[in-house]
């Protein structure tokens, strides 16, 4: 799914946001690899929007997940994510989304602490939803 944002400010703090949701989610990502018996690959996409899906493969398994929808449950509030949604190549539907203002105090500057926290939990709840 594609994030609608309800004003010009959502945005602008999501375009702050995503780097850094990006940077750690690719960071744990890897960390829970190596703890899998599921192997990853990335590969760049262009449709239905831009961006980066982990291919994972195991045994006779394959998936591809939606790096920006792991990013989009660290953003923002509330953010559901579903095997429709983290799974789907073409999904063209729209999720109006909140930021999760926890994230950016008043001047602006990213709280590391609960970025990180959120993209453990965003990974491990992956993997926890895995097929066995």
């Amino acid at each position: 799914m594609k994030p609608k944002f309800k004003t010009r400010l959502a945005w602008e703090q999501a375009q702050v946001l995503m780097q850094p949701a990006l940077i750690r989610i690719l960071d744990n990502l890897r960390k829970q690899l190596d703890e899998s018996e599921w192997k990853g690959t990335y590969k760049e996409v262009a449709h239905p929007v831009p961006g980066y899906h982990l291919c994972l493969t195991r045994q006779e398994r394959s998936l591809e997940v939606d790096i920006w929808q792991l990013c989009y449950q660290v953003c923002f509030k509330d953010y559901i994510l579903s095997p429709d949604n983290i799974f789907s190549q073409d999904d063209l539907s729209t999720q109006e989304v909140e930021i999760d203002t926890r994230l950016l105090d008043e001047m602006g500057e990213l709280d590391w602490q609960l970025i990180e926290a959120k993209a453990q939990q965003s990974v491990r709840q992956l993997f926890a939803n895995l097929p066995q």
